[in-house]
């Protein structure tokens, strides 16, 4: 490694002791996306830690996908770790690799096509228990549309759904203080306040039902069953062939409660909000259902023809992707003209990355058509990675889209949503900025005219159609 690298700047505003910690936890998404003025890479100090940001999409591929080899799970994962274990978003090297072959059978296409119909079931039911002048708590509703879906189709609905309640209350106050712990040095942890006492008592809740859920399917007969924990419990170390242990099952099964539920109720809550501020947008989106559905329930077929569905919510996802990610060199990497030691912790923020106006006109609006075939080809992909890049890139982003675009087209075709007066929602610091509160009223779509539900088309297995609507460049 050369010798001739510069010093990583320090970003503004550095605090003796606590550094740039205040800033980070007062508005982190505000404070990670003006560090993108300072470079590529800047210096952040977490008290007397250094944390360096990579604030270019460039930089950020450069550690995710060119250099990923040098790079390991960092600080952020080590101080949630207590909970979620050594999960496949958790784990390292040979471990994930292992992991990431046991799971990716229940991602195939012809599963795919299987989850299909239970979200859409799941979306007709939530459509109908609608009533025209409710108002509606709309992040509260996706979050537990998300649990519930996933719990169908992840665990089976016979022990799935004694988990839901437990994972309902408890996973937003697990989400909520995650990021807050992971900047914060660690002897806070034992500190009685309010904060830790939450998070502390729903984690420890979150384990004993995943625990139950593991002995109720190791008691029944699992030889016919496919879903995740029976799987997991029939999987054999590839080297050793012994089991999987309860500890790296529930691992799993945490990391997946995380990844298929926060993502999901983020982005649909935000890509209906956004929606009911953009009449025109709307409009397009009623009029495509119109042609492609009509007066029937969605279908799996219809997916890939929603492409106005698809554009809302890759915008909804570029202006509210995930807020932090961390990852530590394991050996000296070079980044630019900057040197980092094994050991370095280095960040990154989504959120950040997908406003750079350097690449995104008005980044700040919501701009669904930026993603129409003929507009897109500027951005390239390693400029817009919403489900990551490189060997870490989200396993369940086939089945995330699928979900997220079932429920707009589902509720869309029958109901307008509009925003309480007087409430603004705000992003709220976590995992991924899920709005703080989002309260919207309910009224129907088409007044005196009813949507058919006996209609009933063949289901397609194939899901591979329904793929995230990308740049071409992908």
């Amino acid at each position: 490694m050369q010798s001739d690298a510069i010093a990583v700047p320090y970003a503004p505003g550095k605090l003796p002791i606590f550094g740039h910690a205040l800033q980070l936890g007062r508005d982190p998404m505000s404070f990670l996306a003006s560090l993108r003025d300072g470079g590529g890479l800047v210096r952040v100090d977490l008290g007397t830690m250094p944390m360096y940001v990579a604030t270019s999409a460039r930089m950020v591929h450069e550690v995710t996908v060119k250099q990923a080899r040098s790079f390991e799970k960092g600080r952020l994962f080590d101080r949630v770790r207590p909970l979620v274990g050594n999960g496949l978003a958790n784990s390292n090297g040979a471990v994930h690799r292992a992991h990431r072959q046991i799971i990716q059978p229940l991602f195939h296409q012809r599963r795919l096509g299987r989850y299909a119909e239970i979200m859409i079931h799941r979306a007709r039911v939530l459509s109908h228990s609608w009533k025209p002048g409710q108002f509606v708590d709309i992040e509260a509703t996706m979050s537990a549309y998300a649990i519930e879906t996933l719990a169908q189709t992840m665990f089976g609905t016979d022990l799935g759904q004694s988990a839901v309640e437990v994972v309902r209350r408890d996973l937003p106050i697990i989400l909520k203080n995650m990021l807050l712990r992971a900047a914060s040095p660690a002897i806070l942890d034992r500190i009685p306040i309010g904060p830790n006492r939450a998070f502390d008592s729903a984690a420890s809740r979150l384990r004993d039902v995943i625990d139950n859920v593991i002995d109720a399917t190791r008691n029944s007969d699992t030889a016919d069953r496919d879903d995740l924990v029976s799987i997991l419990l029939a999987s054999r170390h590839e080297r050793t062939g012994a089991p999987l242990t309860d500890l790296e099952i529930r691992d799993q099964i945490v990391t997946f409660l995380f990844a298929g539920t926060e993502t999901v109720a983020s982005t649909l809550s935000w890509a209906l909000y956004e929606l009911s501020r953009n009449p025109e947008v709307d409009n397009q989106i009623a009029a495509q259902l119109n042609d492609v559905i009509g007066d029937r329930p969605v279908t799996i077929e219809d997916i890939p023809q929603l492409t106005a569905i698809h554009r809302v919510l890759n915008e909804a996802v570029r202006l509210y992707s995930v807020t932090l990610l961390m990852r530590r060199t394991t050996s000296d990497v070079r980044l630019g003209p900057y040197i980092l030691h094994a050991g370095a912790e280095v960040a990154f923020s989504l959120y950040a990355l997908h406003r750079d106006p350097v690449v995104f006109e008005r980044p700040e609006e919501f701009i669904p058509d930026r993603w129409l075939p003929e507009r897109c080809t500027t951005v390239a992909r390693e400029e817009f990675i919403p489900f990551g890049a490189g060997n870490r890139r989200c396993i369940g982003d086939k089945f995330a889209w699928i979900e997220a675009t079932v429920v707009m087209a589902t509720l869309l075709r029958r109901w307008k949503l509009r925003p309480a007066v007087g409430c603004t929602p705000k992003p709220a610091a976590a995992a991924m900025p899920h709005p703080d509160f989002m309260p919207m009223l309910v009224e129907p779509r088409y007044s005196g005219r009813e949507v058919s539900e006996s209609y009933s088309a063949p289901a397609r297995r194939d899901a591979s159609a329904f793929l995230p609507y990308r740049p071409h460049r992908y």
